[in-house]
């Protein structure tokens, strides 16, 4: 009989010799769940090392849940299955799937069937030779409607590049390879998702993020879970995205630049006025440039306190920020059958 010293070590000698977790989340895709899981293994049959997946079951309606657990137990198959308490969204799906996964290596991809599986024995190997902490999917032939999804997603695709600088042909794409001790410094958030390789850029240089062309399916089964309306959240998580990235150590920099132009601006304007009236001998007492200076400088003051504030914010994250954003209410794995 093992002692616990030895089981312990048992078990970190499996982690250890795990080269692959695969997370995929899935929400409502009972007819794909399946499928999936067939394509992944045959995908993965000629992969020499040790590798498993992980299913994120993010608040499911349907029958997604029961379809998977179908597949526990299937001999060489290494599969868990992460229930969440509710639907949190892709992102905190995706990173409960990151923080329970054990490989060396983590690749991520959507579970619609649209991502080939196939591709990431080629991923990693690219992955290796390149040296990189990332390696993007680049759908270069994607099967979507041409208004509502590729020429947002092209637009979306620029600004993300020029704003981050991290220039990536296609940041939509789920299927990405990760270095895992390089994704778990990351904590996402929100939808934030979409903007991996700019949140990994801030842990690494952007040379060692690189992309490669993948496959890109039709969508057999559901329904897709975004629409026209995701181009504004895009946008609005895009001016956060430039914030962090500039100025989440520092917030009192972005804050007190505003305040400080803001103030100077009110202060010539205010200097003129008072050579007008004290000089000039006018009357200011009912002119709008009046206001429109004190309105200034009053705006200067609230911003370098919001950014004295905002300083203090910060360090507290920093120093307490440990939460997850997601709950999980069971682990299913093999040894549920």
């Amino acid at each position: 009989m093992q002692t616990t010293s030895e089981s312990l070590q048992s078990a970190n000698d499996l982690t250890q010799s795990l080269e692959l977790s695969l997370v995929v989340p899935v929400f409502n895709e009972e007819e794909s769940v399946g499928p999936l899981v067939e394509r992944i293994c045959d995908a993965m049959v000629a992969y020499p090392d040790r590798w498993e997946i992980i299913l994120i079951d993010d608040g499911s309606t349907d029958a997604t849940l029961v379809n998977a657990r179908k597949y526990l137990g299937r001999e060489g198959l290494a599969l868990r299955i992460v229930e969440l308490q509710r639907n949190f969204g892709q992102t905190a799906a995706m990173q409960a799937g990151i923080d329970t996964a054990q490989g060396r290596l983590i690749a991520t991809m959507d579970g619609d069937l649209q991502n080939d599986p196939k591709d990431i024995p080629s991923m990693i190997s690219e992955l290796e030779r390149r040296e990189l902490d990332l390696l993007v999917g680049w759908r270069k032939n994607r099967k979507d409607g041409l208004l509502l999804r590729k020429i947002p997603s092209w637009c979306a695709n620029y600004l993300i590049g020029r704003i981050t600088g991290v220039k990536l042909h296609d940041y939509g794409c789920s299927l990405k390879i990760y270095r895992a001790s390089i994704i778990k410094q990351v904590k996402l958030m929100g939808e934030m998702h979409r903007f991996i390789p700019a949140w990994v850029a801030g842990v690494v240089p952007s040379s060692r993020i690189g992309e490669m062309g993948v496959t890109h399916h039709a969508r057999q089964h559901g329904q897709s879970k975004y629409g026209i309306s995701r181009t504004f959240r895009v946008i609005l998580d895009l001016l956060s995205v430039m914030f962090f990235m500039r100025y989440k150590a520092r917030p009192g920099h972005f804050f007190g630049s505003l305040g400080l132009g803001l103030g100077a601006l009110a202060t010539l304007i205010l200097l003129y006025l008072f050579f007008d009236k004290f000089i000039l001998g006018n009357d200011i007492g009912t002119r709008p440039m009046l206001m429109v200076g004190v309105v200034l400088l009053l705006s200067s003051v609230q911003l370098i306190t919001t950014g004295i504030l905002a300083e203090m914010i910060a360090r507290t994250y920093y120093r307490d920020d440990a939460s997850p954003n997601y709950i999980v209410r069971q682990i299913f794995d093999g040894s549920d059958v």
